[in-house]
């Protein structure tokens, strides 16, 4: 199944590394003109030289006012890919309101006002467009030390449904894919250890982690015409580990 986005203007955050920049590079090699979103200069500069069709602005998207400011002039974009987000791994007792108020910050608010960006657009051009959210299979599942993670891409989800329904009539499509663990270089350092890794695995019916790849492939789907009848979703790429749930 080919996918082109030949024609197509495409927004990427949280693209300096990992399963955000294997996004931006494969948006670029189907034909999109690609506007990557980070933090880290050097990681986006690097990004930049790897397609002449990769646009990089460096942003702290914890910061709303900030992000609509630099983004103000990028103009009309039809494809978001929300990926940004972070972590803070501890019990729930000891969570503070900074560690809240940090989550929420990027893995939910910075969402929300990039998805506004981004539709505001499409509804003022009258045209349709398609937005993915890289959510996490913890918005369907409770994992330890991890209580603020799960609160947000609960969240993210329920956002998606409500965008689906209210941005459907305008043929914008908004969806999630929710992964288990995937094998990016910071996710092979954190799962190396088989006493970690093993017991995990055995939970999934696959028993095997999620490739870059696997992520990838199912956001370029949801995101192009192959998936014209496709909203509101969220999509497990997990190998099957929510089936027993």
């Amino acid at each position: 199944m080919e996918i082109s986005f030949t024609g197509k203007r495409a927004l990427v955050s949280g693209a300096s590394k990992g399963i955000g920049r294997a996004i931006a590079i494969q948006l670029s090699k189907c034909g999109a003109e690609v506007i990557a979103l980070g933090r880290n200069k050097d990681d986006l500069d690097s990004l930049a030289r790897e397609g002449k069709s990769i646009k990089v602005i460096s942003v702290d998207l914890a910061d709303w006012e900030l992000t609509r400011k630099t983004l103000g002039n990028i103009g009309d974009v039809d494809l978001l890919v929300n990926n940004a987000g972070f972590n803070i791994l501890e019990p729930m007792i000891n969570v503070t309101e900074s560690h809240i108020d940090q989550l929420f910050a990027v893995n939910y608010k910075s969402v929300v006002n990039l998805t506004q960006i981004v539709t505001e657009s499409l509804l003022r051009r009258k045209v349709g467009g398609s937005v993915v959210v890289v959510s996490s299979q913890a918005s369907f599942r409770g994992i330890q030390d991890h209580a603020i993670y799960c609160s947000t891409k609960a969240a993210l989800d329920a956002f998606v449904k409500v965008c689906a329904l209210e941005l459907g009539p305008h043929n914008i499509r908004v969806n999630c894919v929710n992964p288990t663990v995937v094998l990016t270089e910071l996710g092979q350092k954190a799962w190396s250890d088989p006493a970690k890794a093993v017991p995990m695995k055995a939970k999934i019916p696959l028993n095997r982690f999620a490739e870059v790849s696997d992520v990838v492939d199912a956001v370029l789907f949801l995101l192009s015409d192959k998936a014209s009848m496709i909203t509101g979703t969220c999509l497990p790429v997990d190998g099957g580990t929510l089936a027993a749930l």
